[in-house]
């Protein structure tokens, strides 16, 4: 279990990592980022519920990681039009 939340802090960095090198595409792919998050969500959700642990921990990686590329989106400092 710890190993798990340790490689989900490191999607914390990944993230931030992922939306500098893409600064450009931030901001026409908000939307895409937005449905990813709730899409990974509801289906790491559904994954752990019918007991497949290891693709549920994917799933939250990948919400961190578009989580951060979102929200970074609306830092105008950080992305570029």
């Amino acid at each position: 279990m710890l190993f798990e939340i340790i490689i989900l802090i490191l999607a914390i960095g990944s993230g931030f990592l992922i939306s500098w090198l893409c600064r450009e595409e931030l901001i026409a792919g908000r939307k895409w980022f937005k449905l990813l998050v709730i899409l990974s969500v509801v289906i790491g959700i559904g994954l752990e519920l019918f007991g497949y642990g290891a693709a549920a921990w994917t799933m939250g990686f990948i919400a961190i990681v578009s989580m951060i590329s979102y929200w970074k989106s609306f830092d105008g400092k950080w992305s570029k039009k």
